[in-house]
């Protein structure tokens, strides 16, 4: 999901810019702003700083409290171009007022600290919206670490990474071994593994069976697993195949729906029980003879 449209990711941000401006507050209670009585009349206000220090003030607890708004900005910036933050100043252009905070305090300051405040209520009031718009247009919740474990942790990495072709090809080459584990066979192409496990035939020595569990006469038993025979080499071919094949990265909707795929067969062959041949018992050995 796209970051702007998730309302997880933007509650975030909304604290972040909240965070900052407590920790901008608590940094100007410590300061008096350059106009005020008995700081400068605003003589020199554009030259001198917008805001100086408290006479008495102690300099590790303003730089603490420095240190804390640094910190806090570099957390809530993620607000700007979500919100349109940037301010046009005079003279200089664009600027980003959570970004440039710290020039109120430093001489020929860009901005004052209303307009930071101003800024930030801003973002609060624009953040707060825009999680109200991606709650109202939030699609069902189908995370994808929800997959079958087999799927999502051949995936996974290379999910986060943006990797979703590679992750769908590493999912589906996991679910192949899945069954070539199960039916301990690894002397055929993987098409041909998932026709011969699902194959009509009774197992042979050497070539178990995979079979929907219950009554092999019930009508809904053999749908299964007739339809598991189709169904699965058709996903080895349209997803696994193309996958691996194919050029171009998938977008995340269309890798996620091949997961899907993928994750649900997974889980059939769980459920499926494995059929195998039994071996004649073989005739016990030694000649007859007469008893004495």
């Amino acid at each position: 999901m796209e970051a702007r449209k998730n309302p997880e990711y933007l509650r975030s941000v909304a604290q972040a810019v909240a965070d900052f401006r407590d920790a901008l507050t608590a940094f100007l209670g410590l300061h008096v702003l350059n106009g005020e009585p008995g700081r400068l009349g605003g003589v020199a206000r554009g030259i001198a700083p917008a805001v100086l220090v408290r006479d008495g003030t102690d300099p590790e607890e303003l730089e603490r409290r420095r240190t804390r708004v640094g910190r806090a900005a570099g957390l809530a910036v993620s607000a700007t171009p979500l919100t349109d933050l940037a301010l046009t100043v005079q003279g200089i252009g664009t600027v980003d007022p959570i970004r440039n905070w710290a020039t109120i305090a430093q001489p020929k300051p860009v901005l004052e600290p209303a307009n930071i405040l101003d800024a930030y209520d801003h973002a609060a009031g624009r953040l707060e919206g825009l999680i109200m718009q991606a709650e109202a247009e939030r699609p069902p919740s189908v995370g994808a670490e929800a997959m079958h474990p087999a799927v999502w942790s051949a995936a996974g990495r290379l999910w986060r990474d943006g990797h979703f072709r590679q992750a769908v090809t590493a999912s589906a080459e996991a679910v192949v071994l899945m069954v070539k584990n199960r039916t301990r066979r690894n002397d055929i192409a993987e098409t041909a593994l998932w026709q011969e496990a699902f194959s009509s035939k009774d197992p042979q020595p050497g070539k178990p069976r995979l079979r929907w569990p219950g009554n092999p006469t019930d009508r809904d038993v053999t749908t299964m697993t007739d339809g598991l025979r189709q169904f699965a080499p058709g996903v080895q071919m349209t997803i696994r195949n193309s996958a691996a094949h194919g050029v171009g990265e998938f977008g995340e909707q269309d890798a996620l729906e091949r997961l899907s795929a993928l994750s649900l067969l997974a889980r059939w062959v769980d459920e499926c029980e494995l059929v195998e041949a039994i071996e004649a018992e073989s005739p016990p050995s030694g000649g007859s003879g007469n008893s004495r």
